[in-house]
């Protein structure tokens, strides 16, 4: 299944896309697609629903695919050739941060460039959506509680992020609207192998990152463990699982950030795909 909210910020109503591409309403017969909707049991009534049957819904904005996410995990430099185009060492196991809860926006989103930002940047990443509690759990079980898989900007104020940080990256990753999710969830019994997608972002139309789930240095399970060793994962946590080469900061020789008027579009594989205008405030 690909699930969705549509409907302006802070009113999204829950929906579903169904095989012709079209949106479905589900909002008669649920409140939201929620932490409970996104266990085993949520997800099973789902699949049991007469899809044909559901109002259909004409364009509308899509919000960020589900809602109640508690938890905005990000993983840096989980492919070794984006370490290397940033000048940095291959981690030895998963460098874990935190992005703000408020950053989280819609796929197609305008993107405000906050003031004094001079070094925005953009990062193609595969999501991974918890859908049962996660505490200590193998590599072996590590996928069981993944409820299923979306598409992630992770953007970053470079200067925040990398000058003024102190060590630590949170400043430049939790800006309102640093966090661009969907356009949908897609159910994880949808996607085969989570270590076999390809990855994309083009800015104005010309192509900046190009990459494959393979090529990760930490795969899906072995971050779905590694984090939840330090961090209890529960319905709804969200984890990025971090980029490719191919952002801003790697442009040679001089690195190319986010002005006003720049539209970046960005997908994985059988996740769909986001579009993003960036404005000045």
């Amino acid at each position: 299944m690909k699930l969705l909210r549509h409907g302006p910020p802070g009113h999204e109503r829950p929906g579903l896309l169904d095989a012709a591409g079209q949106v479905r309403d589900l909002s008669a017969l649920m409140g939201d697609i929620d932490a409970r909707v996104l266990q085993p049991g949520g997800l099973a009534a789902l699949r049991g629903l007469d899809v044909a049957t559901l109002p259909v819904i004409e364009a509308a904005r899509l919000g960020v695919p589900w809602s109640g996410m508690r938890k905005f995990i990000g993983i840096g430099l989980n492919y070794a050739d984006h370490a290397a185009e940033g000048g940095m060492p291959i981690p030895k196991e998963p460098l874990i941060f935190m992005k703000a809860m408020s950053c989280a926006a819609g796929p197609h989103d305008d993107l405000m460039l906050p003031a004094g930002a001079a070094k925005l940047d953009w990062e193609v990443e595969l999501g991974v959506v918890i859908g049962t509690r996660a505490k200590n759990v193998s590599l072996a079980e590590a996928l069981t509680h993944v409820a299923g898989y979306c598409v992630v900007n992770d953007l970053s104020e470079r200067a925040w992020q990398l000058e003024r940080s102190g060590g630590q990256w949170d400043k430049g990753k939790g800006h309102d609207g640093f966090g661009p999710i969907g356009p949908w969830l897609v159910t994880a019994d949808e996607v085969a192998d989570p270590q076999a997608l390809d990855l994309w972002l083009d800015l104005n139309g010309a192509s900046q990152q190009r990459g494959n789930t393979r090529t990760m240095i930490f795969s899906v399970a072995e971050l779905v463990s590694a984090v939840s060793e330090f961090i209890t994962l529960e319905p709804g946590d969200l984890i990025t699982t971090g980029t490719p080469p191919g952002v801003g900061l790697g442009v040679k020789p001089v690195p190319r950030f986010l002005r006003d008027g720049d539209v970046l579009t960005l997908g994985i594989a059988g996740l769909g795909a986001q579009r993003q205008r960036v404005r000045s405030g």
